[in-house]
C-alpha cells in the first residue's frame, strides 16, 4: 500500500506564478511543499469540522483492511459490516465476490478503496457502494 496518492489540480497562470515567486523567494522548497504545506493548514483550520462528522457518522479514520478469514468469521458469525472509512480501505484479492455480497452491506470511503475490479463492480451492481 502506498502511503500517497499522486493528485492533479488545476491552477490558473496568475495562482502558480505567485507559488513560483515564494519558492524563488525560499518560503517552499517547490511547488508540491507550498501545496502539501497549504493542504495542511486547511485541514488543521477545518480540524473541529472533521471531528464532529466522524463522530456524528461513526467513520474509521485510517488504513483498513480485510482479507478472506476476516470475512469467513463474520460470515461464520452471520454478521454483517457497513465499511465507513476517511483514508483507505483494502480488501484483499483473496476475498471472492460471493463472500464479500454475504458480508459487505455498504461501503463508504472518502480516500482511497484499493479492491479487485471485479468486486468493485459487484458492490456497484448491488448499489453497496455510497
Amino acid at each position: 500500500m502506498a502511503d500517497t496518492e499522486k493528485i492533479t489540480i488545476n491552477m490558473n497562470a496568475v495562482e502558480l506564478g505567485k507559488i513560483d515567486l515564494l519558492v524563488e523567494q525560499g518560503h517552499y522548497s517547490n511547488r508540491t511543499d507550498f501545496i502539501r504545506s497549504a493542504i495542511r493548514s486547511q485541514l488543521e483550520k477545518h480540524t473541529f469540522e472533521i471531528q464532529q462528522s466522524v463522530v456524528r457518522h461513526s467513520y474509521v479514520i485510517g488504513v483498513l483492511a480485510y482479507d478472506r478469514a476476516d470475512f469467513e468469521r463474520r460470515k461464520a458469525k452471520g454478521e454483517k459490516v457497513s465499511l465507513i472509512v476517511v483514508g483507505m480501505l483494502n480488501l484483499s484479492s483473496d476475498i471472492p465476490v460471493d463472500l464479500a455480497m454475504d458480508v459487505i452491506e455498504s461501503v463508504q470511503v472518502r480516500g482511497v478503496f484499493n479492491a479487485g475490479e471485479t468486486l468493485k463492480a459487484a458492490l456497484v451492481a448491488a448499489n453497496r457502494i455510497k
